[in-house]
């Protein structure tokens, strides 16, 4: 059984590393006097386990642990003149760099600016 819980409390400390604001919030990225931050949404799944025991006298034991997650674009903090808003992402969007050229694009021309 201890092995079960230093395998779960390594993985555990493993997503603890995961979990923060800088995996959300991107880095912000400054163009023509605005700010955009991109937004993203990800979640998680692990699961840990063990056993003991044999099969018609033979020992056994055994012990597994596994994740896996996804992450998908949300929208963007856009900070410019106007003030700060949020920009929701629509659509399906294979990549984050989709979500985000195409959120940094709508700034853009909002602002009056050629798309780079």
């Amino acid at each position: 059984m201890d092995d079960v819980v230093k395998l779960l409390k390594g993985t555990v400390d493993e997503l603890e590393k995961l979990l923060n604001a800088k995996n959300v919030l991107g880095d912000p990225i400054d163009r023509d006097g605005a700010t955009v931050i991109p937004i993203v949404s990800y979640g998680f799944g692990f699961g840990a386990g063990g056993g003991t025991g044999g099969v018609a006298g033979q020992t056994g034991n055994g012990m597994g642990t596994a994740a896996g997650g996804g992450i998908r674009p949300v929208g963007a903090i856009i900070i410019d003149a106007g003030g700060a808003r949020v920009e929701p992402v629509r659509g399906d969007m294979a990549t984050m760099a989709e979500a985000l050229g195409s959120t940094v694009a709508k700034v853009m021309k909002a602002k009056g600016k050629p798309e780079a």
